[in-house]
């Protein structure tokens, strides 16, 4: 009986870290990304912006077969997996400490 009035806030627990850590990477790329791409427009900064852009992009494309947009979606599925799999054992251990 004590599981049913557990699971929801479980469920939703686990659910709102899956967004987020699924988010979170794909924002630091994308913001990471966007100031190399900003870097090269600043006259003298060119080399600089265009070098790290390309870089970026091809250890993306390393992650995603060829592809940095399949790059950027698998490093976020790894990192929701990771997120929810700590969220669920951090959520037993404090359910085990609450009850002695």
């Amino acid at each position: 009986m004590q599981f049913m009035s557990i699971l929801p806030n479980f469920l939703r627990s686990v659910v709102l870290t899956i967004l987020l850590s699924f988010v979170a990477p794909i924002l630091l790329l994308t913001v990471l990304l966007a100031t190399l791409s900003v870097i090269g427009w600043v006259p003298g900064l060119e080399a600089i912006g265009q070098a790290g852009t390309t870089q970026l992009l091809k250890f993306l494309a390393v992650f995603g077969s060829g592809s940095p947009f399949e790059g950027i979606t698998v490093i976020g599925f790894t990192c929701s997996l990771v997120g929810a799999l700590f969220d669920a054992y951090s959520f037993y251990r404090y359910q085990n400490l609450n009850d002695h």
